[in-house]
C-alpha cells in the first residue's frame, strides 16, 4: 500500500483521513501541517513536519503522494501552488468514500474529494481539488471548475455549471441548467433560480445577488 501525506490537521481533516482508511487504496504517513509542531498527534497520526520540510520527508518516509485536507477552496490552491513549486509532479491523489455513489462516465480529476452519502451523476466532471461534501448531490451532465465545492445537503439539477472557486452553502439547492460564475458563493439554504456572474455572493429563495467578493476573501 502506498504512503501518503495530509495536508492540514483541523476537523476537515479528520473526514478525509476517514475517507481514506474506509477506501483503503493508501496508508497515510501523517500529516504536514505549519500550525502544530513536529511530532504533535492528531486523530492517531503524526504531524512529520510543514509545507517547507516536504522534499526531505519525501525522501525520508518514501511518500507516493498526497491529498489536501483544508475546506476552503482559496486555502486549498494556495497550498497546491507552495507544493508543486518545491516538488513540481507531485501526485495529488482523490479520495472517494465507499458509501458515495459515483455513476458511469463521470469524472474526478486529481485532489478531489467525494464524501459519504454524496451521489453523482452521469457524465458530470468535478474538476481538480474540488470538495463534494456529506449527503450532497450532484445531477448530470454538471461541470464543477477547479477548486470548488458543495457542501452538506445541498444539490443541483442536470447540466448546472459551477466555476472555478466557487462554493455551494449548505442545503442550496440550484435549479438545472444554471450557470455559477467562478469565485462565488451561495449561501446555505438558497435557492439558485437564475445564472450568477463571477465573484458574487448571493442567498435567499429565490435566491439574490447581496454584494461582490474578492479572490480568496474567506466565507467558511
Amino acid at each position: 500500500m502506498k504512503n501518503i501525506v495530509l495536508f492540514g490537521g483541523s476537523g476537515h481533516a479528520k473526514v478525509i483521513a476517514d475517507i481514506i482508511e474506509q477506501e483503503g487504496l493508501y496508508k497515510i504517513l501523517g500529516l504536514i501541517d505549519m500550525n502544530q509542531p513536529s511530532g504533535a498527534k492528531c486523530f492517531g497520526y503524526e504531524v512529520l513536519g510543514s509545507d517547507d520540510e516536504l522534499p526531505q520527508l519525501i525522501e525520508k518516509h518514501e511518500v507516493e503522494g498526497g491529498i489536501i485536507a483544508v475546506g476552503d477552496n482559496w486555502i486549498r490552491h494556495l497550498i497546491a501552488q507552495k507544493v508543486l513549486k518545491l516538488i513540481p509532479g507531485f501526485n495529488f491523489v482523490k479520495a472517494v468514500h465507499p458509501a458515495a455513489q459515483i455513476a458511469r462516465k463521470v469524472s474526478l480529476k486529481q485532489g478531489t474529494v467525494v464524501m459519504a452519502g454524496a451521489v453523482i451523476n452521469s457524465g458530470s466532471e468535478i474538476g481538480e481539488f474540488c470538495v463534494v461534501n456529506t449527503n450532497s448531490s450532484i445531477d448530470h451532465d454538471n461541470f464543477f471548475g477547479d477548486f470548488s465545492s458543495i457542501m452538506p445537503n445541498a444539490a443541483t439539477g442536470g447540466n448546472v455549471r459551477v466555476g472555478e472557486f466557487s462554493a455551494l452553502g449548505m442545503g442550496a439547492n440550484i435549479l438545472h441548467q444554471v450557470q455559477i460564475g467562478a469565485h462565488s458563493v451561495i449561501g446555505a439554504g438558497s435557492v439558485v433560480l437564475k445564472n450568477v456572474s463571477d465573484h458574487s455572493v448571493v442567498h435567499g429563495s429565490p435566491a439574490s445577488r447581496k454584494k461582490t467578493r474578492k479572490d480568496g476573501e474567506p466565507y467558511l
